[in-house]
């Protein structure tokens, strides 16, 4: 039994705040001396870089030395990885710290399309047994805010909404109306929030600009965001909230034992003793490249590999015995001038591809290795053009692999993400990376050799036999 003072900050719906009540919350505490450990329900990367912001910027040097450096913000998405994951990832993640705080996603309880409470904020939370604060945009809205409330508390009696933060008031008149007609609700108010310009951050075609591309400016949000915090919430309250959660039984998740178990299960699979030396994954990261989940380093450094970032923006040459190389996604589109200014790389790149070294590349990876991107000359290993679209494409996919691949052997079935404004032509090679079986039907990316390019974002902790076997390619690649 492991206990973890720990939060859930969640909202009736988008657009309430979350964000920056969560991020202010980090802020404040980890100023006042405690280790925060930052999480996200869903697939969302770009919150998590603000949380992991707020807290480094907040705790003194001292705290971090403490904590074992600075905290990774982490994802929890059932859908990707699965609900028996959820407790032993976030107990991974927070092992340690004095609080761990939990910013949900859309509102408390809204899901996967049409899939009940799963992925939701309230089935994360119900899988954590833990308290949830509900932040409520009172901004339009005075005696009424009581219904909401009481509405969103008693839904699911298995979700425990144990405080409310007001976010969005007018006015001290205002605050004291919303405060009145809560009396009676059985939710205490936790906090009231003023309305303000001041700390808002900037969006963009996918949400959020990434905090990679503004740090001073988000620093300076995060310091203002505790400011307004430490005046307007109960700290003290929401600190013996978190501490009131019940222990949890479950094992934390381990990169180590999750890398042992995959290598059992494939026959002649190399471990990391039948390694001569370490191979070098390059994982490339900067402004262009900023979505990434922690655990897919972790697994590889338990596979064996050297995991080395670089920055295609700024680095001429990937890392020295660059064996292997990972590119997430991000936004290349953004900076389409610059990465193919850096000609380069994006001959080492191609150069790498040709060798039969393994190349993982999703969604902004997949640009960077097209032939162009918005008529602007990329890395050229896929003989595919790129662009911005109109279009959204956003959701959940369940899908099956058609190929071997550096990734994952054929017929492996794994659920991800799309989220983009691009399209790709064409949309999958003449070996495709992925067959997507739900919630449509069609074949997507690129199977090329040893290198698979995708739109779909996956969580490799639901398929760690990923790394394990991008790892292996590492050493003994195809040629």
């Amino acid at each position: 039994m492991v206990s973890v003072p720990r939060l859930v900050i969640a909202a009736p719906a988008s657009g309430s705040g979350k964000t920056t009540v969560t991020a202010g919350l980090m802020a404040a505490f980890a100023e006042r001396g405690l280790d925060v450990s930052p999480h996200k329900v869903g697939p969302d990367y770009i919150d998590p870089g603000y949380h992991a912001l707020a807290i480094s910027s907040a705790a003194s040097s001292a705290q971090r030395s403490r904590a074992g450096g600075a905290r990774p913000g982490r994802n929890l998405d059932a859908y990707l990885c699965g609900p028996q994951r959820i407790a032993p990832l976030f107990l991974h993640g927070a092992a340690g710290c004095d609080l761990a705080l939990v910013e949900g996603v859309m509102g408390l309880f809204d899901g996967a399309a049409g899939q009940g409470e799963l992925a939701s904020t309230a089935h994360v939370a119900k899988l954590l047994r833990a308290p949830v604060v509900l932040v409520v945009d009172a901004s339009s809205q005075s005696r009424s805010v009581a219904a909401l409330v009481h509405g969103f508390a008693s839904w699911d009696p298995e979700v425990r909404v144990a405080g409310v933060i007001l976010n969005k008031v007018g006015s001290d008149r205002h605050e004291a109306m919303l405060r009145e007609a809560l009396e009676g609700c059985g939710v205490p108010v936790l906090g009231a929030l003023r309305r303000t310009r001041e700390v808002r951050a900037p969006s963009r075609h996918l949400g959020l600009v990434p905090v990679a591309e503004r740090q001073a400016e988000a620093v300076d949000a995060a310091a203002a965001l505790a400011a307004r915090v430490r005046e307007g919430c109960d700290l003290e309250g929401l600190l013996a909230l978190a501490r009131s959660a019940p222990p949890l039984s479950e094992t934390a998740w381990d990169p180590e034992e999750e890398m042992r178990r995959a290598v059992e299960a494939v026959p002649g699979a190399a471990g990391r003793g039948d390694r001569a030396a370490r191979p070098v994954v390059a994982v490339a990261g900067g402004a262009a490249f900023t979505f990434s989940y922690a655990e897919h380093t972790e697994l590889l450094t338990a596979a064996g590999a050297r995991v080395v970032p670089f920055d295609p923006l700024r680095d001429e040459r990937l890392p020295e015995g660059t064996g292997g190389l990972v590119i997430g996604g991000g936004f290349p589109e953004v900076y389409a001038p610059e990465l193919s200014a850096n000609e380069p790389l994006r001959e080492a790149v191609a150069e790498l591809a040709a060798s039969g070294a393994p190349i993982a590349a999703e969604c902004a990876g997949l640009l960077y290795l097209a032939r162009s991107l918005d008529g602007e000359p990329m890395c050229g290993v896929l003989t595919a053009e790129a662009r911005m679209s109109e279009r959204l494409t956003l959701g959940y996919r369940e899908a099956v692999a058609i190929s071997d691949t550096a990734l994952a052997a054929a017929g492996t079935r794994v659920r991800g993400h799309e989220f983009h404004r691009t399209t790709i032509v064409p949309g999958a090679g003449a070996e495709p990376a992925w067959g997507l079986v739900h919630p449509e039907r069609r074949t997507e990316g690129f199977a090329q050799g040893n290198v698979h390019a995708s739109y779909l974002h996956v969580h490799w902790a639901s398929v760690p036999g990923a790394a394990s076997r991008f790892a292996d390619r590492c050493v003994s690649p195809a040629r």
